[in-house]
């Protein structure tokens, strides 16, 4: 009756048409196919008007559904051909929709377009077995298994001897020379197979038949499991960071990656370095329809112009996705003058310090175009540097000095460089014109045997190189920016030796072999980062050199006398710190309007 009022006159009940006035009565306790016969067209060159005038009906009805019949065309199975359409991001076939896609859905920091899994991460902690048998020229006789290493109970020995039995293998062959599946039952279990083991710890002896967990899945199982603060400290020793298994570092939900253009979705995109979506980004119109490069070309010009600003800084070498914690303070500071370079100010004053860390010599010059950039706006640009050519770049100079410290805070001299360099007094001048310079050794070391070699480098942009270090004296690695220096040092070499020799968990960049360990006995990653755990640490603190200092000041007659300890002269301890700063030495107020 409803659709009769609307003027409907036909319905398809379970695959029949009738007359709605003439419909048959339909039984609730079965599921039925109901269609609206919203128009009838004979295919002709002038129904255009009409045509989406009855979708539009029809969408409407069916909430954003429609079907087209054809009367004259059958498919495979002798049915009239059916068509359906969908105004919503939904499958016809099976009904699966995602919400409308709208910028939110391609940002990993916000929880509707995050990977659910990881949270917008990219990356989850699981147990590594290369930290559970971080030696694997060990046998298991020798402990090669870690978490098993140094417990006294005879279970795990017994364990072991049974897995051998079942499965035919030697305790006293290395790890590596086991065969893959006594490797693999050992890891990850047996799976359904059945094992017979046999127990004795001195008290009572029992035979069981049981399937094996596997070493891997057992601590996976306990860490989730356990509410115990201490065994959950010890199983997080075998953890490594790997990249997320749903997004595959991503960072971002299906829905999100579903979505691609030119072929390549987000992440993909993001992925790529300044250098190579520069040049994505340029040859995309030509992947496009007209249709669809009338929409893009103002924001394919928004994102060429910015990833023209990273590389005008030097910056072509970073991937877009990069996170912002691995960048050190130079490349930090170009990406923000990157930033403002793209926002086109005037009559700004632009103060920067050391712009130049970190660059090649061939990068700079294009770093300093962009500060003349800067100035040919109408801005003032001041810069800290000791780079040479920045500052004989510069239109003005101020040398303080003429020390460090207390020898220092002096202006000593101040004009352009031609000034800066003819004043004695300035010993910034002296070095440009090479009246001093720093010396070159004459005597060099002799070249050491120990060597530590890495073989098979293939991380980031690495060539599948060979890099030698020789033991014992300094060495320097130097190249472009962007040339794979940071990757072979710090995410193969360094990452390697620390997860052989400290047990680290960090995972390096794949490589092939390292050579050269067994001369050394430790490694030490000295970087960047805030010394210090708290806000209160502080250089006499880190050293060491503030626990003699308090134990001095607690030996002193006075102090003696009063009961005092070290601990009363620590601003990390109650009865040493101020209380009402807590040891920060300032104080915090919280403002609320």
């Amino acid at each position: 009756a409803e659709f009769l009022k609307k003027g409907f006159q036909r319905v398809k009940l379970d695959g029949t048409f009738h007359e709605i006035a003439e419909a048959p009565a339909l039984d609730k306790k079965f599921k039925h196919d109901i269609d609206v016969v919203v128009d009838r067209l004979v295919v002709r060159g002038d129904i255009a008007t009409r045509l989406a005038d009855s979708f539009e009906t029809a969408l409407g009805l069916a909430d954003g559904i429609a079907v087209v019949e054809f009367a004259d065309e059958k498919d495979e199975d002798g049915a009239p051909k059916r068509i359906m359409f969908s105004e919503k991001f939904a499958c016809p076939v099976s009904g699966f929709t995602i919400s409308e896609i709208e910028p939110r859905l391609f940002s990993f920091n916000n929880p509707f377009g995050a990977c659910p899994a990881c949270d917008g991460l990219g990356v989850e902690q699981t147990i590594d077995p290369d930290l559970v048998v971080p030696d694997k020229s060990r046998t298991l006789k020798q402990g090669a298994i870690a978490p098993w290493a140094k417990s006294t109970s005879p279970y795990y020995g017994q364990t072991l001897d049974a897995l051998a039995k079942h499965y035919k293998f030697k305790l006293t062959v290395p790890f590596a020379d086991l065969p893959e599946k006594a490797r693999d039952v050992i890891l990850y279990g047996s799976g359904e197979e059945q094992i017979a083991f046999a127990y004795d710890d001195g008290l009572r002896a029992y035979e069981t038949h049981k399937t094996f967990e596997g070493i891997v899945r057992n601590l996976d199982r306990r860490w989730k499991e356990t509410e115990s603060d201490w065994a959950r400290e010890e199983i997080s020793k075998y953890f490594s960071t790997v990249p997320c298994a749903v997004c595959h570092g991503y960072r971002l939900k299906p829905e999100a990656l579903a979505v691609k253009v030119g072929g390549m979705h987000a992440g993909e995109a993001g992925a790529l370095s300044v250098r190579a979506a520069s040049a994505w980004f340029e040859a995309l119109p030509a992947l496009l329809t007209a249709k669809q490069n009338e929409i893009a070309v103002r924001i394919l010009k928004e994102i060429r112009d910015r990833l023209r600003f990273l590389m005008d800084v030097g910056l072509e070498y970073l991937t877009l996705a990069r996170s912002s914690g691995t960048l050190s303070g130079g490349e930090s500071q170009r990406i923000r003058l990157a930033s403002q370079i793209g926002s086109g100010l005037s009559g700004v004053l632009y103060v920067l310090d050391e712009p130049s860390i970190g660059l090649h010599q061939r990068d700079n010059a294009r770093l300093l175009e962009t500060l003349k950039r800067l100035r040919e706006l109408g801005n003032t640009v001041i810069v800290v540097e000791h780079d040479e050519d920045a500052i004989l770049a510069a239109d003005y100079v101020v040398d303080v000095g003429p020390g460090a410290g207390v020898h220092g805070g002096r202006i000593v001299s101040q004009g352009t460089p031609a000034q800066v360099m003819a004043d004695p007094n300035s010993l910034t001048g002296q070095y440009l014109t090479g009246a001093l310079s720093v010396g070159v050794p004459t005597r060099r070391q002799p070249n050491p045997r120990k060597m530590l070699a890495v073989s098979g480098a293939r991380g980031n942009n690495l060539k599948n190189v060979r890099a030698e270090i020789p033991l014992g004296l300094f060495t320097c690695v130097t190249g472009v920016s962007g040339g794979g220096k940071s990757t072979l040092l710090i995410d193969t070499l360094y990452k390697a030796v620390a997860r052989r020799l400290n047990n680290a968990s960090e995972a390096p960049a794949p490589f092939d072999r390292l050579e050269g360990l067994e001369h050394l006995d430790k490694v030490i990653d000295i970087d960047q980062s805030p010394i210090g755990r708290t806000p209160r640490s502080n250089p006499a603190t880190y050293t060491g050199a503030f626990t003699p200092m308090r134990e001095w000041f607690s030996g002193l007659p006075e102090a003696k006398a009063r009961g005092y300890g070290p601990g009363r002269f620590s601003f990390n301890v109650k009865g040493g710190r101020c209380e009402a700063c807590q040891g920060d030495g300032v104080i915090k107020i919280e403002m609320h309007f």
